[in-house]
């Protein structure tokens, strides 16, 4: 039975979606979608796979950059993780996992440009703090009998090899290649900067109305993900990781002095360098409007895409449970793949030709992809649970048995995920939605490196602000 705390979060989050889309700029803008939207399906239908030049290298160079990122921040973030309850490390790992990928990578290319480097630093340097954060999380769930176990005078290194990292490897490996797969999402949109990955030709061949060519590309994606858990095994990763290596583009190092300038100058108001306090009012008062906006939009879009992606997981995981659905489960969990494997910026991308430059293509890719997500992991939670041996079937399994019991964890995940929606709302503004990523990108484009850092900041805490409620929220229900 629903709790009333739970009653009033579940509440709280439609009457905010409700209100977002009020305030939010949600109206079509396209006058004949429909034509549109026919084509897209007619190139999914019969996607053109020999149209893409360069096509496997365009499939190694995601899965490269992807590998590469991963265990580089997996590296750091094992590191990290025993020293994770040190309070400076926790804050620095919350604002550098908090601000996206491709800004990491807007701002790495002023000092790389377009290198495999810019790539493969973008992802693991958010990476390398989540992998800190869920890494120390996991050990510290480690049973304490096997640590107690170990003699007196047993090292601390040993102790953490054996006492904690021995019994949790199967979750720790577990979620490396969960994340593994997230990476494959994320170094598909960094193409979208012009890096050689599959989002590189996605993003031409859907914005010149080439949909026979970018349904190819995009079933191959999903194909890429589908399969991960064959050819994801440790030989093959360990064979593609030496591949990623050996064609790993050469750095072409800027200089030490540029590197220097732009850290030092570059990303910082010249005011505040010299000390004018009169000049750095004047220039925040000149920022604060367009962040200002950015930061509302942001909100509005992130909040009515929670609110959607609440509907659309309990519209959803029934479907792909076996408890409910039986055989039949195989349909909706390849309906749910399909939705939690295409890259929300590219999801937005394909809705804004089809309905026109406002937020409501943001906030529906958004939701489609997390609401897949989420209703994923709750149709396999569902499978999990024991049920007495007179348990109803069909739906009134689905009404009475299995939602009251997997509700209050679907709403947790939610809620978790709501901080991730909020990263990827504030990079849609490259889109051309007015999100905080949007005065990003005309920020870098115009070389005003000081307001687009102070922007990323501001989009940082955001994250670490929405991450401090939602976990308020959580506690208080």
């Amino acid at each position: 039975m629903m709790t009333p705390g739970l009653r009033r979060l579940t509440l709280g989050l439609l009457v905010l979606g409700g209100v977002c889309a009020v305030l939010g700029d949600v109206g079509l803008v396209a006058t004949e979608p429909g034509s549109e939207l026919l084509r897209l399906f007619q190139g999914l239908l019969m996607p053109d796979f020999l149209a893409t030049e360069r096509l496997f290298e365009a499939l190694f160079a995601t899965v490269a950059f992807a590998l590469l990122g991963v265990t580089l921040g997996a590296v750091v973030g094992a590191m990290l993780a025993p020293l994770y309850h040190h309070r400076l490390v926790r804050y620095g790992c919350g604002l550098l996992r908090s601000v996206h990928e491709l800004f990491w990578a807007l701002l790495l290319m002023q000092l790389f440009g377009l290198s495999g480097l810019t790539g493969v630093l973008a992802l693991a340097i958010p990476f390398s703090a989540m992998f800190a954060r869920i890494y120390s999380d996991l050990l510290a769930q480690a049973p304490a009998t096997v640590e107690q176990a170990l003699p007196y005078q047993t090292r601390w290194l040993d102790r953490l090899l054996y006492g904690r990292l021995a019994p949790m490897w199967p979750a720790l490996a577990s979620y490396t290649r969960y994340r593994f797969e997230c990476a494959i999402r994320s170094a598909t949109v960094l193409g979208f900067l012009g890096l050689p990955t599959l989002g590189f030709y996605l993003e031409s061949a859907f914005r010149q109305g080439f949909y026979a060519q970018g349904g190819a590309l995009l079933w191959l994606l999903l194909l890429l993900i589908g399969t991960l858990r064959w050819w994801g095994r440790p030989a093959p990763l360990l064979l593609l990781l030496v591949l990623s290596l050996w064609w790993l583009p050469p750095v072409v190092w800027p200089g030490g002095q540029w590197i220097v300038q732009f850290l030092t100058e570059g990303i910082w108001p010249a005011p505040l360098l010299q000390g004018d306090w009169a000049g750095l009012w004047q220039w925040a008062s000149g920022l604060f409007p367009l962040a200002a906006d950015g930061l509302v939009n942001t909100l509005l879009v992130s909040g009515l895409a929670l609110a959607i992606s609440l509907v659309l997981t309990l519209l959803q995981w029934p479907w792909a449970s076996r408890s409910v659905m039986g055989h039949a489960s195989i349909v909706g969990q390849g309906v749910l793949l399909f939705g939690r494997s295409l890259p929300e910026l590219w999801l937005a991308f394909v809705l804004m030709l089809v309905l026109g430059p406002s937020a409501l293509p943001a906030a529906l890719a958004l939701a489609l992809h997390n609401g897949a997500l989420v209703a994923f992991l709750t149709a396999r939670e569902a499978d999990r649970l024991t049920l007495r041996p007179d348990a109803p079937r069909g739906w009134n399994r689905h009404h009475y048995e299995l939602l009251p019991r997997v509700y209050p964890g679907m709403v947790n995940l939610l809620m978790y995920r709501f901080e991730s929606m909020v990263r990827e709302t504030a990079m849609m503004g490259m889109l051309g939605i007015a999100t905080l990523g949007f005065y990003v990108d005309s920020a870098f484009e115009l070389f005003r490196f000081d307001e687009a850092m102070a922007l990323i900041l501001l989009s940082g805490l955001l994250n670490l602000l929405v991450e401090g409620v939602c976990r308020r929220a959580l506690s208080t229900r």
